[in-house]
C-alpha cells in the first residue's frame, strides 16, 4: 500500500458491499494497466497510511486514514478519473435480495401472471397482492410497490421473488470519496463537466449584469449592455436633429425619412433587383383572334349549297 500511495496521486474510495471475488477480478482485468485496486483489512490500511505520513510528514494523505470505515476498497490512478469510473460503474451484477438485506433501490413487481397455481392464492393474500386465476394460473392485477429503497427485505417478499424469478437488485463498486492530489471531495463531484460549469458561469455573469444594470454600477459584465443602452439614447435624440447626425445614425435617419426605399433589401441574393425589374414591367395581354365562322357542315364560307 505504501509503494501505491508513493506511486500514484488519485484513488477513489469504493464501497464493496455484496460485491463478489469473481465480480473483483473481472474489474481488475478491465483495469490492468490503467488503475490498481487495493483491498484490505481496515486496520492494517489505516497502520500503512500512518507509517507513511511519518516517513512523509508533509503529504496530504493522511485524510484517508479517517476513510478506512466499513467494506472499503482503494483503486489507485494516474489517468483520466472520468474513464476508471466508467470502468467501475459498469460492472454490475443482478442479484436476488436476501433476506434481512438493506434494499439499495425500490423494487417493484409488474402485473401479470405468476406462473404460480392457484393453490398458491393464500400466499399472496398475506402479502396484500391483488390477484385473480386466468388460465390455470395466479394472475396479479396491478404493479406492486413490494420493496421500498432502504427496507429491510423480509423472507416472505425474498420468496416472492425468488418465485417469479427476479433478481431486483444491481450490485457493483459504489464510488464513496476520490482523493486527488491532496483534495479529497464526493465522487458526485465528477458528474460536473465543462458543460456544466459553462452554463453555470453563464447564468452568474447575467445576474450580475442585471444587478449592475439595476443599481446603475458599471462592471465589466454590464458594459456590453451600458454601450447599447447609451447608443439607443443618443441615436433617438440624433434622429429628432435635423442638423446633427453621425455616421452610425443616418442609416437610421434614411429608414424614417423614406422607408420604401428599404423595402426590398429583405429579398434573396443575386439576381433580385433585375427580378423585380421584370415584374415592375407592364405586361401585354394577349388577344386570341376568333376562329374563321364555319357552318354546321364544315364549310369555310356558310354560302349556299
Amino acid at each position: 500500500m505504501k509503494t501505491l500511495m508513493a506511486t500514484y496521486s488519485k484513488c477513489f474510495i469504493v464501497d464493496i458491499d455484496n460485491v463478489g471475488s469473481m465480480q473483483i477480478q473481472t474489474t481488475r482485468l478491465a483495469l490492468r494497466g490503467t488503475a490498481e485496486i487495493l483491498m484490505g483489512k481496515n486496520t492494517m490500511m489505516r497502520k500503512c497510511i500512518r507509517e507513511f505520513v511519518e516517513e512523509n510528514p508533509d503529504t496530504p494523505i493522511a485524510q484517508l486514514e479517517d476513510c478506512c470505515r466499513g467494506n472499503v476498497g482503494f483503486v489507485f490512478t494516474n489517468g483520466d478519473l472520468g474513464a476508471v469510473r466508467e470502468i467501475l460503474e459498469s460492472n454490475v451484477r443482478p442479484a436476488p435480495a436476501k433476506v434481512g438485506s438493506s434494499a439499495p433501490a425500490d423494487v417493484i413487481v409488474p402485473k401479470g401472471p405468476t406462473g404460480c397455481d392457484p393453490g398458491q392464492t393464500a400466499f399472496f393474500q398475506t402479502l396484500q397482492i391483488a390477484t385473480k386465476i386466468a388460465k390455470g394460473q395466479i394472475e396479479m392485477t396491478n404493479d406492486t410497490h413490494l420493496i421500498s429503497a432502504g427496507d429491510k427485505v423480509t423472507a416472505s417478499q425474498a420468496a416472492l421473488l425468488q418465485k417469479l424469478g427476479i433478481e431486483p437488485f444491481t450490485y457493483g463498486m459504489s464510488l464513496l470519496k476520490v482523493y486527488d492530489s491532496g483534495s479529497l471531495f464526493d465522487a458526485k463531484v465528477l458528474d460536473i463537466t465543462d458543460e456544466v460549469l459553462t452554463a453555470k458561469f453563464v447564468a452568474a455573469l447575467n445576474t450580475i449584469s442585471k444587478l449592475s444594470l439595476a443599481l446603475n454600477i458599471p462592471t465589466e459584465a454590464s458594459v456590453t449592455h451600458s454601450v447599447a443602452n447609451a447608443f439607443k439614447a443618443i441615436l433617438a435624440v440624433t434622429v429628432e436633429l435635423e442638423n446633427y447626425s453621425f455616421p452610425k445614425a443616418e442609416i437610421y435617419k434614411a429608414y424614417l425619412a423614406d422607408p420604401s426605399a428599404f423595402a426590398g433589401s429583405g429579398g434573396g441574393g443575386g439576381g433580385g433587383g433585375e427580378a423585380a425589374a421584370e415584374e415592375a414591367a407592364p405586361v401585354e395581354e394577349e388577344v386570341e383572334e376568333a376562329p374563321p365562322a364555319t357552318d354546321m357542315f364544315g364549310g369555310g364560307d356558310g354560302g349556299d349549297y
